[in-house]
């Protein structure tokens, strides 16, 4: 959220930088001796005339703590850009098999540690390897611990910041229980 607005600041101070007219300019130093000279005649019959500036930027979307959590921004139709269901058998911890439902911004569902859930969720997303890498499957012919973990399995259904999710995890490897410890607490602790 923070690196969205960084970018909001730079990008509108870059824009109001092309909107001041050369014009204004001023030198500053010890030589300084007032404006800048420009191209821009000052007298003359093109004295009147004034470069155009072009089209004004359009204003860019706020981020939702900055416009009063009401996520009204430019094209964003829905407030709740995580949606995941998580489907969880034969963990062998009481009240963690199951089916939940778990949305972030705002935290809602049925998902018991929801809030824990999207926190770890938001630090995954805030790093570009773990945007790429949360979902994804341990890749075909990767080397793995013959470690069993357990009967545990996954399946994790639906929308990760604007990005769909269809992925199933479990314990049957040591990538596959590092992948899971990677999910903990959207996944539950097994451990």
């Amino acid at each position: 959220m923070l690196r969205r607005l960084a970018l909001t600041a730079v990008v509108s101070l870059a824009a109001l930088a092309t909107a001041v007219p050369a014009s204004t300019a001023t030198a500053s130093g010890p030589a300084s001796s007032g404006p800048v000279p420009s191209a821009v005649p000052t007298t003359g019959p093109f004295a009147a005339a004034r470069p155009a500036l072009g089209p004004l930027p359009m204003p860019l979307p706020l981020p939702g703590f900055l416009d009063g959590g009401e996520g009204t921004g430019v094209g964003e139709a829905d407030n709740v850009r995580t949606r995941l269901t998580v489907s969880v058998e034969n963990t062998g911890v009481a009240g963690a098999d199951g089916t939940f439902e778990l949305e972030c911004g705002p935290t809602g569902g049925s998902h018991p540690r929801g809030q824990a859930a999207c926190d770890r969720l938001a630090e995954a997303g805030a790093t570009r390897a773990g945007r790429q890498e949360l979902f994804r499957p341990t890749p075909e012919g990767t080397m793995c611990t013959m470690i069993h973990g357990g009967d545990a399995t996954a399946r994790i259904v639906g929308t990760w910041e604007g990005r769909a999710v269809d992925t199933t995890a479990s314990r049957r490897d040591g990538c596959e229980i590092a992948r899971w410890n990677s999910l903990v607490p959207v996944l539950p602790d097994v451990r």
